[in-house]
């Protein structure tokens, strides 16, 4: 099967698991939220995300450019991440909703981020967390890797091939665990944070069925907002906010 086809028929599951799950785009609608309190639209320049899926995004972000691999109606280029086409310094946030850990080399990517955003751009990760109670979740009920302790290609130069890589660990161990290794000179972190999001893992996501009635989401809401004082026992969700350093 070719990555264009598996890719697809992934789209179309996802797009048919927002219209039929009431509960998930709560869910999103609330990461979406923390993700529009990290824009701020006084910055000039384009907002553009990156590996956009099914387009939610644009629902809750005006005039953003919606991106991706493969075209689809909804979007408006069709792009490598590695290869943005976009003039230097013309993009004012880069958005990346779980695209963070598909990067096989992001560093590379985050050179190319460098190149595209003005001098006070940012770049937004909303991506998984790893922590004691998330890491048996994410590895027996996701279908991706934690890749955990897989060596992290933090090369300047993209990948030759663009093969399917997924490595759900990557940003708790780059941004929470290493110290930005590789790329701490060129970027400063402005926000960073992990939450406790077990009103996600238990929804099912866009490929499980949902382990709680959506009545139930408010209670969930506060029990995961109090779990998240404890971010490495509970967190199961991270945003990043970047921006280039000023060397």
């Amino acid at each position: 099967m070719t990555q264009l086809i598996q890719h697809q028929i992934e789209i179309q599951s996802n797009q048919h698991a927002w219209e039929s799950k009431p509960l998930l785009r709560e869910i999103y609608r609330q990461f979406y939220s923390s993700i529009r309190t990290l824009i701020d639209l006084t910055i000039p320049g384009t907002v553009v995300e990156i590996g956009s899926g099914i387009g939610n995004l644009r629902d809750h972000v005006k005039n953003v450019v919606c991106t991706d691999l493969f075209r689809n109606p909804w979007l408006d280029v069709v792009c490598d991440g590695y290869r943005l086409p976009f003039r230097d310094g013309s993009v004012s946030h880069l958005v990346l909703f779980d695209v963070f850990h598909h990067l096989q080399a992001p560093k590379a990517f985050l050179l190319e981020a460098r190149r595209v955003l003005g001098r006070s751009g940012r770049v937004i990760l909303f991506e998984p967390y790893i922590s004691l109670a998330s890491h048996p979740v994410y590895g027996v009920l996701h279908h991706e890797p934690i890749a955990w302790k897989k060596p992290i290609d933090l090369n300047a130069s993209p990948p030759q091939r663009h093969d399917y890589y997924a490595a759900q660990g990557n940003a708790t161990r780059l941004f929470f665990r290493n110290g930005m290794s590789g790329f701490a000179n060129d970027w400063n972190v402005f926000f960073k944070a992990a939450y406790c999001s077990f009103a996600y893992l238990l929804s099912g996501g866009y490929s499980k069925p949902a382990f709680y009635p959506a009545s139930l989401l408010p209670a969930m809401n506060w029990i995961d907002t109090r779990l998240s004082r404890l971010p490495g026992v509970f967190a199961s969700r991270c945003l990043i906010g970047l921006t280039p350093a000023k060397n």
